[in-house]
C-alpha cells in the first residue's frame, strides 16, 4: 500500500483537527511519606487556590513545557521543601475530569519514604509539615485519594518487598521495626509472627550489636542487606523491590 493510499497526515494537521486534546494540562503530585515518632507521615502544604481556601494539598505543579516527568518531580520536590537528595518513584496517573477548577488536568503521582530525622526540610512555606496520615480526612483536589491509593501500595508491597527501610535509621531492632509496620498497616501485629515471617525473607543482617539508652529491654541490631539496596539516579538511594 502506497503513502497516498494511507492518506498520510502531517502532525500540525493532526493538532488542528483536535485543538481541544492539545489543550490538556499535566502535573505531578508527590507522595512523601515519612516517619517518626511511630507514626506513619506525610508531607502536606497550605494549598494556595482560592477555590481550596484553608486545604492542604500534597506537593504538586504544572509541568513546563520544556521538561520531562521524572525533571518535574525532581524539580517540584526542590522548590517546595528544599531536598533534592530523594527518591521518588511513579505510582500511577489520576484524570477525573472535574478535578482540577482551572480547566482539565491529569496528574502522574509518584511517592517516596524518606527517614525524617535524616531529611530535614529546607523550606517552610505555606505551613509545609509533615502530618500524621491517619489524621487527615480532606485534602485541596483529589489529594486524598492519591494519598490513600499511594498507602493503599505501600501496604500492599510492604510484606512481600523491602521496600520501607527507607524510613528507618541504617541500624535498627525487630521492635523498631515491627513498629514501623504496624504504623503503615494500621494493626497490631503478633510479636512472634512478625520475627517469624521477616528471617524466612532473609533481607536483615545481624550486626551483632545492642541498642543503647533505651526504656526497655535492649534488642540486637540489625540492617538491611547491601543486595537490596541500589544507586538511583542523581545520588538517590532506594531498596530493590524485586518485582512489581
Amino acid at each position: 500500500m502506497t503513502e497516498k493510499e494511507l492518506r498520510l497526515k502531517t502532525a500540525e494537521i493532526e493538532k488542528i483537527s483536535h485543538l481541544d486534546y492539545f489543550n490538556i494540562a499535566i502535573s505531578v503530585d508527590c507522595v512523601i511519606f515519612g516517619y517518626d515518632e511511630k507514626e506513619l507521615k506525610v508531607l502536606v502544604i497550605k494549598s494556595d487556590l482560592e477555590e481550596f481556601s484553608g486545604l492542604y494539598s500534597l506537593l504538586g505543579d504544572l509541568i513546563r513545557p520544556d521538561e520531562d516527568l521524572e525533571t518535574a518531580s525532581y524539580r517540584i520536590l526542590k522548590e517546595r521543601t528544599g531536598m533534592d537528595d530523594v527518591y521518588l518513584e511513579q505510582v500511577q496517573a489520576f484524570g477525573s475530569l472535574e478535578r482540577h477548577p482551572s480547566g482539565r488536568v491529569i496528574t502522574i503521582a509518584y511517592y517516596s519514604l524518606i527517614d525524617i530525622k535524616h531529611h530535614k526540610l529546607q523550606l517552610n512555606n505555606n505551613d509545609l509539615h509533615w502530618h500524621n496520615v491517619r489524621e487527615i480526612k480532606k485534602l485541596a483536589f483529589d489529594h486524598k485519594l492519591i494519598l490513600d491509593s499511594c498507602l493503599v501500595r505501600l501496604q500492599e508491597k510492604v510484606m512481600e518487598h523491602p521496600v520501607i527501610f527507607n524510613l528507618l535509621p541504617e541500624k535498627f531492632s525487630l521492635r523498631e521495626l515491627q513498629e514501623l509496620y504496624e504504623a503503615i498497616l494500621g494493626v497490631e501485629l503478633d510479636r512472634r509472627n512478625f520475627r517469624k515471617k521477616i528471617s524466612i525473607k532473609d533481607w536483615l543482617m545481624d550486626m551483632d550489636e545492642m541498642e543503647n539508652d533505651v526504656p526497655h529491654r535492649p534488642g540486637k541490631l540489625y540492617k538491611l542487606k547491601p543486595a537490596f539496596k541500589k544507586k538511583a539516579p542523581g545520588k538517590r538511594f532506594t531498596v530493590v523491590s524485586q518485582g512489581n
